[in-house]
């Protein structure tokens, strides 16, 4: 198969296309016959040495895909739904930019009625993302605000949809106008430009100083002090990204007085079983609202498969909204 191989570490230009043997499905796995890919920032991080693949997985880079399923484990499969020959995306351990990619049938779903495969490859790792921190670690309700910082990235323009159409009012941080009205076109109700405005003090003004009850971070470093002071009583900050460093100080008086949570965490290192649970509730309570159209894809750019290295640059210039998507 072809395949798009980090030579070393580097920039873009150390994706490489190569050819290697078809990878094989074992117990719990399927194969899949891969038509288009995601681009995603831990691809990145990857690429550069610092976020290396878990044990067992493939070296190859990529972390969702959809195609067709070609092989796998008969029992699993029939198992789940599905069949040889079906249209599926999937969240992979690794392996995605390649023409064969092997993962767990646990984290695969039907591809959505009216969906294209390149529409369907920007789903994964970003929709796996934003349930997980979003509707089960910080329990968004409706009727409750989110503030989603990075909303116009692949991440921030599926919880806008999400959360606006499960009921919750949402805020962003965005880096421009352009971006700011590009989630404002996808239902966020205040875009704050975090470059010309305090969005401590934009985000008190939007809620009457109330705050809100969940803020969905991938920047860490100074942000979290500022979040504390964003949040509402008994609210939940989750931290999915340190893009701004690691480093933190924050006023744990207040985090005590006001009941605040703090929490973290990272997809892909959780088990197996955890990610089938939110393949599981992503069909039941996600799916129907990307066949109804109330959720939309939201793709920037469309690459084909062996410019990775391109869509590498055009990640790491932040100039995107929503996703990079790359086809076979």
């Amino acid at each position: 198969m072809k395949a798009i191989a980090i030579s070393r570490t580097g920039g873009p230009e150390v994706l490489q296309l190569i050819e290697r043997p078809d990878p094989q499905p074992g117990a719990g796995e399927c194969l899949i016959a891969v038509e288009a890919y995601g681009i995603n920032r831990p691809d990145v991080l990857q690429r550069k040495g610092v976020y290396p693949p878990p044990p067992g997985a493939s070296d190859l880079p990529g972390l969702e895909v959809a195609g067709r399923i070609v092989a796998g484990d008969a029992a699993a499969l029939a198992a789940a739904g599905f069949k040889l020959g079906d249209a599926v995306c999937a969240l992979t351990p690794g392996g995605a930019y390649a023409q064969l990619c092997v993962t767990p049938v646990g984290q695969c779903l039907p591809l959505p009625k009216g969906w294209s495969m390149a529409e369907a490859a920007s789903l994964p790792e970003t929709f796996f993302t934003v349930w997980s921190n979003v509707f089960v670690r910080a329990a968004l309700q409706p009727g409750e605000t989110l503030l989603v910082h990075g909303g116009s990235s692949g991440i921030g323009v599926a919880a806008i949809q999400l959360a606006k159409a499960l009921g919750s009012r949402v805020i962003v941080t965005v880096g421009n106008e352009a971006k700011a009205q590009a989630c404002l076109a996808l239902g966020a109700d205040v875009a704050i430009n975090y470059k010309s405005q305090d969005f401590v003090a934009e985000v008190k003004a939007a809620t009457g100083n109330r705050g809100v009850d969940v803020i969905l971070d991938m920047v860490a470093g100074a942000y979290i002090e500022r979040g504390v002071q964003c949040l509402a009583d008994d609210g939940r900050m989750v931290i999915i990204g340190v893009q701004g460093g690691v480093d933190a100080k924050f006023d744990a008086g207040a985090v005590l007085r006001r009941r605040l949570t703090i929490s973290g965490s990272t997809l892909r290192p959780r088990s197996l079983e955890f990610k089938a649970s939110v393949a599981r509730a992503l069909r039941e309570r996600v799916w129907p609202l990307l066949e109804a159209r109330q959720v939309l894809p939201v793709i920037y750019r469309q690459l084909p498969a062996e410019e990775a290295a391109a869509a590498h640059a055009l990640m790491e210039s932040g100039e995107h909204v929503g996703k990079i998507v790359l086809s076979w």
